[in-house]
């Protein structure tokens, strides 16, 4: 068989990215849009862009999974050091001069807390609070 359309014109369609068109390629290949058409539902062209553009997200979501690890535990590798010197200064200076290396390590715990999902500050809620949520929520339910 005598083909016109080389068996890269996938290659070439994928390569256009979001001008991606079937017409586009027939220019490129002096061919009619019908003859790629053809040839794109022969070689399944649309399901092969899609199978490529998951591989690509699924590398890129990877990577960006890695770096943010990497960053965390950088982070975290900082913030042990600032902890350190927070206590190292904390037991050689006299309780009024260690307010620097108080807040230090205050910062510093609250970040480690942040990286690692827990909470930094604890939020009080008044029992008046729950009861008045409650008899709220009672009245939606009844209404």
């Amino acid at each position: 068989m005598n083909r016109k359309i080389p068996h890269d014109a996938f290659e070439y369609y994928f390569s256009l990215g979001a001008d991606r068109s079937y017409q586009a390629v027939a220019i490129r290949y002096k061919v009619t849009k019908r003859a790629i058409t053809k040839v794109a539902t022969k070689e399944n062209w649309q399901r092969r862009v899609l199978m490529r553009d998951q591989k690509v997200q699924t590398a890129v979501e990877h990577k960006a999974v890695e770096t943010l690890e990497q960053m965390n535990s950088r982070h975290l590798r900082s913030l042990k050091a600032i902890q350190g010197k927070a206590l190292t200064a904390l037991s050689q200076m006299p309780l009024s001069t260690a307010m620097d290396a108080v807040r230090a390590l205050e910062i510093s715990i609250k970040q480690e807390r942040l990286i690692r999902g827990e909470p930094t500050d604890r939020t009080k809620i008044s029992v008046e609070e729950v009861i008045r949520n409650e008899y709220d929520r009672w009245l939606d339910h009844e209404g």
